[in-house]
C-alpha cells in the first residue's frame, strides 16, 4: 500500500510514524510535511492543501493507494470528495459531512435531530440581537466562532463584558456567533473511526486547551494531552458510542451525507452523563500524538478499511499497556503572534514530533509557527510517561519558548 498523508503538523508526523510501522505500507509520503517527517516519509510539495484538484493530481501522480487528510480545512473545503472522484481511496469525510465541524450551528441541528445531549445554544448573526441573546444565558458565558477557528475561537468567561467583546469581534469580522450554556465536568476527547455506519472507538484522551498552568490564559490549539484515562469508567467509550456517536452517524446517513473518516467527540462528563461540547471531523491535535503510540493494530490497514467501507471486518483494536503524555512546546508570543525563525536545538531527538518547523539550507531546524513541537513520553503508567515527556522537553532549546508544566498532573 502506498499512503499519502496531507498536512504539516505534529498530528501528521504522528500519523506517518504510526503507518511506517505497518508492514502493509510499501511507500509513505507527506505533503507538504514539515522538517521532521523526512526520516520516515517522502516529503512532497503541495502549494495549497485545500485545493482538491491539486491534492487529487498529486495522489494520481504519486500512484497513492490511500490518501489520509489530517487537517480540518481541506476536509471542509471538499478535498476528500475530489480525491475519491479521482478514483483514489481517501480517509476523510465529504465536505457535506465535514460540516459537523465546519459549522457549529449545523452540528447542533444534527445533535438535536439525533437526540444527543449537548449544551443549549443560540446562533447570533446580527450585532443588534447580541445583548438580548446574552441575557438569556447565565454565567459562565460560552461564546464560539461558528466556523473553523483552530481551537482558538472560544471564550468561556463569567464576565459579561468580556463575553460580549469576543462576540462583537467575531461579528465585526463577519462570523456568526454561537452562544452556549456552560457544561460543567471534566472534558474528554473520544476519537471514532467511522466508515459510514460502523463505528470503532479509539482510546479516550484528555487535552489541555489553556495556554498556562492551572488552565489559565487564553485558549490555544492544545498545549498537551494524555491517554488513557485511568480515572474514567471502563465502559465510557462504549457508552458514548451507543448514546452519542452512533445516533449522530445514523442521522448523517439519513440526511444523505454519510460520515467516513475520523469523528472526534469532545465531551463534558456532567453530573447527568456525557454531553457533547463539539464534534470535529478529523484526528485531533495533540490527542493523536498520545493515542497512536499505544495502538498495536496496524494503522494504515485500519484507515484503508474505514475509507473503503470495510471497518466491520476489523477485529477489536489492540492496545499496548501503559500510557503516553504529550507536552507542546510553543513559540514566544503564542497564542498571539508567534516569533519565528529561531534555531531549535534537540528537535530531531526521539519522541519529538514537528509542527511549526522548517529546515534551513544549512540543515538547521528553525521555528515557523506557534505550536512548534509535540514531545511524547511513554511509560508503564501516567506518572512514568509524564516523567519521560518532561525529561525530553528539558533537552530542547528554543529561545523564548514556553510550555505547560502540569500536563497530566490533574487527571479529571
Amino acid at each position: 500500500m502506498r499512503v499519502l498523508v496531507i498536512g504539516a503538523g505534529a498530528r501528521e508526523h504522528a500519523l506517518v510514524l504510526a503507518m511506517a510501522q505497518d508492514p502493509a505500507v510499501t511507500a509513505l509520503a507527506c505533503a507538504p510535511g514539515n522538517a521532521g517527517v523526512h526520516s520516515v516519509a517522502e516529503r512532497l510539495g503541495l502549494p495549497d492543501p485545500t485545493d482538491g484538484e491539486q491534492v487529487a493530481g498529486l495522489a494520481r501522480q504519486w500512484h497513492a493507494d490511500l490518501v489520509v487528510i489530517g487537517p480540518e480545512m481541506p476536509l471542509v473545503a471538499g478535498v476528500a470528495d475530489a480525491v475519491r472522484a479521482a478514483g483514489v481511496a481517501c480517509f476523510g469525510p465529504s465536505a457535506a459531512a465535514a460540516a459537523i465541524e465546519g459549522s457549529k450551528a449545523f452540528a447542533k441541528d444534527v445533535m438535536s435531530a439525533a437526540k444527543v445531549p449537548t449544551a443549549h445554544a443560540e446562533t447570533v448573526d446580527n450585532p443588534a440581537h447580541l445583548d438580548a441573546a446574552l441575557a438569556r444565558f447565565e454565567p459562565p458565558y460560552v461564546v464560539k466562532d461558528d466556523g473553523l477557528a483552530a481551537g482558538k475561537g472560544v471564550v468561556v468567561s463569567s464576565d459579561l463584558d468580556e463575553a460580549r467583546a469576543h462576540a462583537m469581534t467575531l461579528l465585526d469580522a463577519g462570523h456568526p456567533v454561537l452562544l452556549e450554556s456552560f457544561l460543567d465536568g471534566p472534558e474528554v476527547s473520544l476519537f471514532c473511526l467511522v466508515d459510514g455506519r460502523t463505528v470503532r472507538p479509539l482510546l479516550p484522551a484528555q487535552d489541555f486547551k489553556r495556554v498556562g498552568d492551572d488552565d489559565t490564559g487564553p485558549n490555544t490549539g492544545g498545549m498537551g494531552s494524555y491517554a488513557p484515562l485511568p480515572w474514567a469508567e471502563a465502559s465510557l467509550a462504549d457508552d458514548v458510542v451507543s448514546t452519542i456517536v452512533e445516533p449522530v452517524v445514523a442521522e448523517l446517513d439519513a440526511r444523505g451525507t454519510p460520515f467516513s473518516g475520523l469523528l472526534y467527540a469532545g465531551l463534558a462528563l456532567t453530573s447527568t452523563g456525557p454531553a457533547v461540547v463539539e464534534f470535529n471531523c478529523r484526528f485531533g491535535d495533540p490527542e493523536t500524538q498520545a493515542i497512536l503510540p499505544l495502538l498495536r493494530t496496524p494503522l494504515a490497514g485500519l484507515l484503508h478499511a474505514t475509507a473503503t467501507g470495510r471497518l466491520a471486518e476489523q477485529l477489536a483494536l489492540d492496545w499496548a499497556p501503559g500510557a503516553a503524555v504529550v507536552v507542546v512546546l510553543a513559540a514566544e508570543g503564542y497564542p498571539g503572534t508567534p516569533r519565528i525563525g529561531d534555531v531549535i536545538v534537540g528537535a530531531d531527538a526521539d519522541g519529538v514530533l514537528h509542527a511549526g518547523t522548517r529546515r534551513r539550507d544549512d540543515g538547521a531546524v528553525v521555528s515557523s509557527g506557534g505550536r512548534v513541537l509535540s514531545v511524547v513520553g511513554t511509560g508503564s503508567d501516567l506518572t512514568a510517561a509524564r516523567e519521560d515527556a518532561y525529561r525530553r522537553v528539558a533537552k530542547i532549546r528554543l529561545p523564548g519558548s514556553h510550555y505547560r508544566s502540569d500536563i497530566a498532573l490533574k487527571r479529571q
